[in-house]
This record gives structure tokens, C-alpha cells and sequence, in this order.
């Protein structure tokens, strides 16, 4: 028994062709829905010739009607496709400053952190008796002589 299903082949499952594989939202430009709304005009004065119209075109009486409104008010704009959903709260500049503030922030603690190691460097150095290079003496006698005059406002700029 087992040999006998092993050597029939495996039927293989064909898919429904009744089922749509993706249902898709249909649109319709503007140019369209006016040139389906003048053929409904025309088409008034024959009976059966709108919703001949509508099966050719696969379209809803309710597009028609709806089409007809949108026309009458005046809303070319609304005869126009647009997008569905929600609208994005987000704009490109606030993203940007977001991104910034983010960047300038973990610059600031990188500063820090690296004026931490060269204080505790410093005063490493002092407790073991090395001498500070010539040239960050020369720094840090600058900067404490434009501390100075900043605490004194004695040295105005000329």
C-alpha cells in the first residue's frame, strides 16, 4: 500500500479563477469623469442608454450622482483624484531641527565628557610632578587672562 502511494503522482491544486488576486481602488481623472458625465446628458433622451453607459464603463449610478454634484457646485478640484488617509503632521524643516537639536546635544555631552578626562589628566599630572607642555601653558594663560578682563570689564574693545 505504502509503495503504491509513493509511485502515483501528486495532484497538483489549480487556483480559483473566480477569486481577484489584489482588489485595487479605482480613479478617475478629471477629463474622464466630465466626458462620462456629457455622454449621461446626451444619453437622456434614450431609455436604457445610461445604464448602458454604466455597464460598458463598469461604473456605479452612484458615481454618476455623485460626479453630477461635484459638477454643479463648481468643484472641478473635487472631479480630480486625491489622495486617501490621513494627512503627514510631519514637515521636512521640523525633521531637520529635530535631527539637529539631537546632533548639537550629543556633541555637547561628548565636550563634557572630554573636558572631564583632560581636567583628571591635568590633575594627574600635577600630583605626579610632570610639567605641563609649553604650549597648553600658553593656552591656559590666555584664557585666564581673558577671564580676567571679562570679570573686570577693564579691557573694552578698541
Amino acid at each position: 500500500m505504502e509503495s503504491l502511494r509513493l509511485l502515483r503522482p501528486r495532484r497538483l491544486r489549480r487556483p480559483n479563477p473566480e477569486v481577484v488576486a489584489d482588489a485595487k481602488r479605482r480613479t478617475f481623472t478629471a477629463e474622464y469623469k466630465l466626458r462620462i458625465l456629457a455622454e449621461a446628458d446626451a444619453a437622456t433622451a434614450q431609455p436604457g442608454a445610461i445604464g448602458a453607459l454604466q455597464r460598458r464603463e463598469g461604473l456605479y449610478s452612484s458615481h454618476l450622482v455623485t460626479w453630477r454634484r461635484e459638477r454643479q457646485a463648481g468643484i472641478l478640484k473635487g472631479l480630480t483624484p486625491h489622495k486617501r488617509g490621513p494627512k503627514s503632521k510631519r514637515s521636512p524643516q521640523e525633521e531637520e531641527m529635530q535631527k539637529l537639536r539631537r546632533e548639537n546635544q550629543r556633541l555637547t555631552e561628548e565636550l563634557r565628557k572630554a573636558e572631564i578626562v583632560i581636567d583628571v589628566q591635568k590633575k594627574v599630572g600635577a600630583l605626579l610632578g610632570w610639567p605641563l607642555p609649553k604650549a597648553e601653558r600658553r593656552i591656559e594663560a590666555a584664557v585666564a587672562d581673558v577671564s580676567w578682563c571679562a570679570s573686570l570689564s577693564a579691557c573694552d574693545a578698541p
